[in-house]
């Protein structure tokens, strides 16, 4: 028997099982390469270093958001209040910060210190509100963060009263707009917090543990696994990313205003999913977020060098993440089917 021959076919077989197994990973890696190539060639402005720290600039706030939206969706969970925790978490940071007499709102100056615990404080009471609606109540995740989007807007139309603050805590504005030397301190916090969020996911109990939650709930709560403890614990994740987000990016932006991160909560999103990072749980990463964020970032970025239509900037956009949409229930079909051939 030509054992050779009956295994070529084996490993080609094998070979096209991981491709498949690996699509949700590789789709987002290549979709980088050809962008970074097609904008490179497009515009000589555009592989520089000089653009590559803009781009960097560009989605730290979305980064430093999506880090706890990934604990959240690897759960099979979602956290619609991203973008209004941090707008939120912004205006009580500034709300305790002495403003010009000019600013015509009236707030509570307290020493920076303070302004900025109260603020964290803020970020964790949304996310504990969250997670007690979610685990305690039984709300569904979509609705119940949908009610506290509401909430935080309403937070933030209260304190500012359509005026605009512009002063924060000295820390946070040097994290927010300081430098140092050539790398902004607003990167090298996000890229902190991403490499924070990749060592709990990858190395601690607590990270196996939200993936087995996100994986199969079931058969994790038959392994002793408290799911609505993990569920709660990322709600308050999210919430104080989003917080720390919505600090430094009033800082970053230079003021706190109403509906200043209304583009956040899309963008965010779209980097977990683009990434790869499975919208029914157990699957992705923090590695898969920095991939989207990189490919949101050089899309943008590259859309901006090559003077394209701003309306049809968006339309690309969209486009982008209903194709990471299609590969990701792509890839959860391929996986079911897989283990159930398996189990069969």
């Amino acid at each position: 028997m030509n054992t050779s021959a009956a295994g070529a076919p084996a490993r080609a077989f094998s070979s096209a099982a991981w491709l498949r197994s690996q699509l949700r990973n590789i789709a987002p890696f290549a979709t980088l390469l050809v962008l970074v190539v097609l904008f490179s060639i497009a515009s000589p402005s555009f592989p520089t270093f000089d653009n590559l720290n803009n781009i960097l600039q560009q989605i730290s706030v979305t980064g430093i958001m999506a880090v706890g939206l990934t604990f959240v969706i690897l759960c099979a969970e979602i956290d619609l209040s991203v973008a209004s925790v941090a707008n939120a978490t912004g205006i009580v940071v500034a709300f305790f910060t002495l403003q010009d007499p000019s600013v015509n709102i009236a707030n509570l100056p307290l020493p920076g210190l303070a302004a900025i615990l109260l603020a964290l404080l803020a970020s964790v009471l949304f996310g504990c509100a969250t997670a007690v609606g979610i685990t305690m109540i039984g709300i569904p995740s979509f609705i119940m963060t949908l009610a506290m989007l509401q909430i935080g807007a309403g937070v933030c139309a209260m304190l500012v009263r359509g005026q605009i603050a512009y002063n924060v805590p000295g820390v946070i504005a040097t994290l927010g707009n300081g430098s140092l030397g050539p790398v902004p301190w607003i990167v090298i916090v996000a890229a902190a917090i991403l490499l924070i969020g990749h060592v709990v996911l990858t190395y601690t109990r607590f990270g196996r543990y939200v993936y087995m939650t996100g994986g199969n709930r079931e058969a994790a709560e038959y392994s002793g696994i408290n799911t609505k403890a993990i569920v709660a614990a990322v709600m308050v994740i999210s919430a104080v990313c989003s917080g720390v987000a919505g600090m430094l990016g009033v800082a970053h932006f230079g003021s706190a205003q109403q509906d200043e991160f209304e583009t956040y909560l899309l963008d965010s999103i779209s980097a977990v999913v683009v990434g790869g990072t499975s919208l029914f749980g157990g699957q992705g990463g923090i590695g898969n977020t920095i991939v989207g964020l990189f490919v949101l970032g050089v899309l943008n970025n590259g859309l901006d060098h090559v003077r394209i239509d701003s309306f049809l900037k968006i339309l690309i956009r969209g486009l982008i993440l209903l194709l990471a949409l299609i590969v990701n229930v792509y890839a959860q079909r391929m996986r079911t089917r897989a283990a159930s051939a398996a189990g069969g």
